[in-house]
C-alpha cells in the first residue's frame, strides 16, 4: 500500500516537472512545431534575430538535429611533389679488381691445372689464350697492332693476296705460302659474298681498284680489309706473306686484349717465349699513347679453349710446382 502511494506521488511529481518546462519553453516549443508543420518552400529561415540570445543559449542541447545548418566538408589530398632521384655519375673507366683478393698462379701451376681441363682433346687444335686486362678510359683510344710471336700459334692460316695475277708479286706470294693469289677475279668472288680465307694483303698496284670496288663493306666488319695503317697494304708481298704465317693481331675490346698464345701442346719455355713477346710489344703501344691518355697492364689472365681462366703472377715456377718437363708430353 504505501509502495503505491509512493509510486503516485513520482508520477505526480514528474508531470509537474514536464509541465513547467514546458511553460518555461512554450516559444521554443512552438516555433519548432512549426518549422516541422510549414511546407519547406515558405518556412521562414530560423535566425538568431527570431530567438533571444538568453533562449537560445537555454535551448541549444534541445533544438533538433535538422533545424541546426548543416556544414560540408571536403577532404583534399596534398601531393607532395617527390624530389626527383639524382642520376649517378657514369664510370668514365672500365670496372677493376683488387687483385690482393684473388689468388694468383705462376705459369707452371696454371699450365698443370689448364691442361687438366684439356685432357681428351687435340692437343694442336686446343689454343692457351691470354687476357691482358688494362686500366684505361672508355671513350679514349684503343691499343691494336699485328706481332708474329717467336712460335707459330696457327699453321693452317689461310691468306689471300690481291695482286695482278701475272706478276712478279703474285709468284711471291704463292712461293711464300698464299693460298689465293688475283685480282680481278679475287674481287668478283669477294663481292659475291666467298671469302676463303683468314687474312688479306693488298699489293699497292691493286689499291685503286680495291678501293673502286667498294670491298670495304664485306670486309670491313670482318676485319679483313686491308689498309696501310695496319700494315696489310704493302710492296714487297713475299715477305709479308711469309711474316703473317706466323703473325697474329690483337686489339683492345672493352678495355680487354685477347688473343691465342699457343697451343696446349706447348711445352713451358716455348709458351713463356710467346707471352714476353705480346707483353713486351704492348708496352711499347701504350708508351706511344701516353702523350694522349694512360694506359696501364692492370692484369693477365691465362685460360684455354675449354679451361677456366687463372690470373698470373708474373713468377714462371713456385716453390711448390712441379717440373715443366712433366708438362711437355702428351696429355
Amino acid at each position: 500500500m504505501e509502495s503505491g502511494e509512493i509510486r503516485n506521488a513520482k508520477d505526480a511529481e514528474l508531470r509537474l516537472d514536464i509541465g513547467t518546462f514546458g511553460q518555461q519553453h512554450a516559444p521554443a516549443i512552438n516555433t519548432c512545431n512549426a518549422v516541422m508543420a510549414a511546407p519547406r518552400s515558405l518556412a521562414a529561415p530560423l535566425s538568431i534575430t527570431r530567438l533571444a540570445a538568453s533562449t537560445l543559449s537555454t535551448l541549444r542541447p534541445e533544438v533538433c538535429r535538422f533545424a541546426t545548418p548543416s556544414y560540408q566538408t571536403i577532404r583534399c589530398a596534398i601531393t607532395s611533389k617527390s624530389q626527383p632521384a639524382k642520376k649517378k655519375k657514369a664510370r668514365n673507366t672500365f670496372l677493376q679488381y683488387d687483385l690482393k683478393k684473388i689468388e694468383q698462379f705462376p705459369l707452371i701451376d696454371a699450365m698443370q691445372y689448364i691442361r687438366a681441363f684439356e685432357v681428351g682433346r687435340n692437343p694442336s687444335s686446343s689454343k692457351y689464350e691470354v687476357h691482358i686486362r688494362l686500366r684505361t678510359l672508355k671513350n679514349g683510344p684503343v691499343v691494336r697492332n699485328r706481332l708474329r710471336l717467336p712460335h707459330s700459334v696457327k699453321t693452317d692460316l689461310r691468306i689471300c693476296v690481291i695482286v695482278p695475277a701475272d706478276s712478279k708479286a703474285a709468284q711471291e706470294a704463292r712461293s711464300a705460302g698464299a693460298t689465293l693469289v688475283g685480282e680481278d677475279e679475287v674481287i668478283k668472288q669477294i663481292q659475291e659474298g666467298i671469302i676463303d680465307f683468314d687474312r688479306c694483303l693488298c699489293h699497292v698496284d691493286s689499291l685503286q681498284k680495291l678501293n673502286k670496288a667498294g670491298l670495304g663493306r664485306v670486309l670491313g666488319p670482318k676485319g679483313l680489309m686491308p689498309s696501310t695503317k695496319t700494315g696489310t697494304v704493302v710492296t714487297s708481298v713475299g715477305p709479308a706473306v711469309r711474316n703473317m704465317v706466323g703473325g697474329s693481331e690483337y686489339r683492345e675490346r672493352l678495355g680487354v686484349i685477347r688473343m691465342a698464345v699457343g697451343q696446349v701442346g706447348f711445352t713451358p719455355a716455348e709458351l713463356q717465349d710467346n707471352i714476353k713477346a705480346l707483353m713486351d710489344a704492348l708496352k711499347k703501344d701504350i708508351a706511344q699513347l701516353q702523350d694522349r691518355v694512360s694506359k696501364e697492364i692492370h692484369e693477365v689472365v691465362l685460360s684455354s679453349t675449354n679451361a677456366p681462366g687463372f690470373t698470373l703472377n708474373g713468377e714462371f715456377k713456385g716453390p711448390n710446382s712441379i717440373s715443366p718437363a712433366l708438362l711437355s708430353g702428351p696429355l
